[in-house]
């Protein structure tokens, strides 16, 4: 069965219609009712939206305007971008990344990150990280750091290379997992699963990706992820957010560079992306709180990219869909 997008596309272009304010570039993330104002999610991942379903902007007069609002976000001060749902490493990097997409960088260095440029201050930040407690969400500032610095060129290839060699030796032989050995299911969402080392694992698989290296247990990574569909802990494919595109990027980027149980992982891909399907185009775009919340309706979109590329003709859209992973690090 064919996953019919289409509709569900044409409904998000009027979706960030309802979320844009006064000037191109500028949009609230939620919907008026909660959320009234400039919001540097609101104006990154309406960027990102666009560029992932082919509508990013044109016009040189435009793209100057959505430079512009996104580049006021950031603390001259500090070099930061900031917003409360979110560790401002995250919302650093997901604002420059956005910029990224118009070839623009923000106006000012990310002061703040200036002491994290020394190896040996980027190896002790990356060990006192909460590997085994809060893996997804300190994966936030883990890989925020590597894309904010990467994208901006702050640092060079040999940080670079520190920073992927700390990552080799950290990356657990038994599940293929980044967080060293010996992980503990984690609770996270309503739920107690490995799911959340996964979505951890995605942040920095996505670095790797971009900078073009290799995974040191691919295979494992592969049996993790699958154990993690079947047990059925954690609610894949019922929520709108980021954990599908998680799972679908650990499995296919694996599965690239290893080939291991290539035709459990085609199926597994499949039943999760018709599983996802089905949920997603049951709501009700006009009304449903996390269509609405362009982060997350972001999340989903980048889901269906990656199923598009890892299970072909199973998603059906009117242009391919472009994963923002494929031209630079973060979401």
């Amino acid at each position: 069965m064919v996953i019919d997008l289409r509709d569900f596309l044409h409904n998000v272009e009027k979706i960030l219609e309802s979320h844009r304010l006064d000037r191109p570039g500028a949009y609230r993330r939620w919907t008026a009712q909660r959320d009234v104002g400039l919001n540097p999610y609101g104006c990154a991942d309406a960027a990102n939206v666009l560029y992932t379903i082919g509508r990013f902007p044109q016009d040189a007069l435009e793209r100057a305007s959505w430079i512009a609002v996104l580049q006021s976000l950031q603390d001259p001060a500090t070099g930061m971008f900031e917003e409360a749902t979110h560790h401002r490493i995250h919302t650093t990097a997901h604002c420059i990344a956005a910029l990224e997409l118009f070839d623009a960088r923000p106006l000012h260095r990310l002061r703040d990150l200036d002491a994290l440029k020394d190896a040996a201050a980027l190896r002790k930040f990356l060990q006192g990280l909460n590997w085994h407690g809060d893996p997804w969400r300190e994966s936030h500032r883990g890989a925020g750091l590597f894309a904010a610095l990467v994208i901006t060129e702050e640092v060079d290839l040999a940080w670079q290379d520190a920073y992927f060699d700390w990552l080799w030796h950290w990356a657990d032989p038994q599940t293929g997992l980044f967080g060293g050995t010996d992980l503990p299911p984690v609770a996270h969402s309503g739920s107690t699963s490995m799911v959340p080392h996964m979505a951890g694992t995605f942040h920095y698989l996505f670095n790797m990706e971009f900078a073009r290296r290799k995974l040191r247990f691919p295979a494992r990574l592969i049996d993790s992820c699958l154990d993690m569909l079947a047990d059925g802990r954690f609610p894949l494919g019922e929520r709108i957010g980021f954990a599908e595109i998680d799972w679908f990027f650990c499995v296919n980027r694996s599965l690239r560079q290893t080939g291991y149980r290539f035709d459990d992982c085609q199926a597994a891909m499949t039943k999760l992306g018709r599983r996802l399907g089905d949920s997603v185009l049951s709501l009700n775009p006009a009304t449903d709180d996390g269509l609405n919340d362009l982060h997350s309706l972001f999340g989903v979109l980048c889901a269906f990219a990656e199923l598009q590329q890892a299970v072909p003709e199973l998603a059906r859209s009117d242009r391919p869909l472009k994963l923002v992973l494929d031209r630079r690090p973060f979401i």
